[in-house]
């Protein structure tokens, strides 16, 4: 039994979540699809993060147990994957092991996020970008992301999940990014997410800088750990799964096509 490690991109809109559930289209269930097409193996899919239903990404990291991983020549797997699967998802990247060991989201050191807003209402982007009616202040945005930085109990800003046992989380970074063209990024890494937070972060956020809540309230918010004091979330579009960071003992390195980086 040997491990198929990939990265992957995907358009979430179309997609009700990452994770194979009853009432919809999953990333999980075309891509345990596209294994069972080219290695004639069911198996499981395991991804680094759980995203939810319009949530897009682009470097999850998923992996896959198999009998015959060695069924297709290393340099041909991330074009034989995109030769089958669907448009609105890619292997952007492929790393096949030996053992069975890896597990991509209990190995994982860190991840990042990032959520797109946009003062321009701008068609192209409507399915990335949240387009923002409302003045708000940038440099207050900015300022309320700094709330968040260092470990915190993030149940006030989060949805509720019955098999979450801790909403600690470490958060090493939480930046806003001016990209001009009135569209701001922002980029957050954390050892781990719980469910619903960065949407809960931005939605908290924006709140600030549009003066409905202070940089106090948002603060204390934090401390009470309770749901009562969140913000209206963000809506899922403008989320993107960045990318996720393994320990480097484990010598995790993926081979991309040139044609296709």
């Amino acid at each position: 039994m040997k491990t198929l490690v990939l990265k992957i991109a995907y358009d979430g809109t179309d997609f009700v979540g990452m994770q194979r559930q009853p009432n919809g289209r999953t990333v999980e269930e075309v891509l345990t699809a596209a294994v069972e097409r080219l290695y004639g193996e069911r198996t499981t899919i395991v991804a680094a993060g759980r995203t939810d239903a319009g949530v897009h990404a682009r470097g999850m990291v998923v992996h896959a147990r198999l009998e015959r991983a060695d069924r297709i020549p290393l340099d041909r797997i991330q074009r034989a994957f995109n030769g089958v699967l669907p448009d609105d998802v890619r292997v952007v990247g492929v790393h096949l092991r030996q053992d069975c060991t890896f597990h991509a989201r209990y190995d994982a050191l860190r991840r990042t996020y990032s959520y797109t807003i946009s003062r321009c209402d701008d068609p192209l982007l409507r399915r990335y970008t949240w387009h923002q009616c409302a003045p708000f202040r940038e440099d207050v945005l900015q300022q309320c992301a700094g709330v968040f930085l260092g470990t915190h109990d993030f149940t006030t800003f989060s949805k509720l999940n019955p098999e979450q046992r801790s909403y600690i989380c470490t958060v090493e970074q939480c930046t806003w990014h001016d990209l001009g063209g009135g569209r701001f990024r922002l980029v957050i890494t954390a050892n781990r997410f719980v469910y619903g937070m960065v949407r809960a972060l931005v939605g908290a956020m924006l709140d600030c800088a549009r003066g409905k809540r202070t940089l106090d309230e948002i603060a204390d918010a934090l401390r009470l750990c309770d749901r009562r004091h969140a913000s209206p979330l963000a809506p899922p579009h403008g989320l993107v799964f960045e990318s996720v960071e393994y320990p480097a003992r484990l010598g995790v390195t993926f081979h991309s096509n040139c044609e296709e980086r």
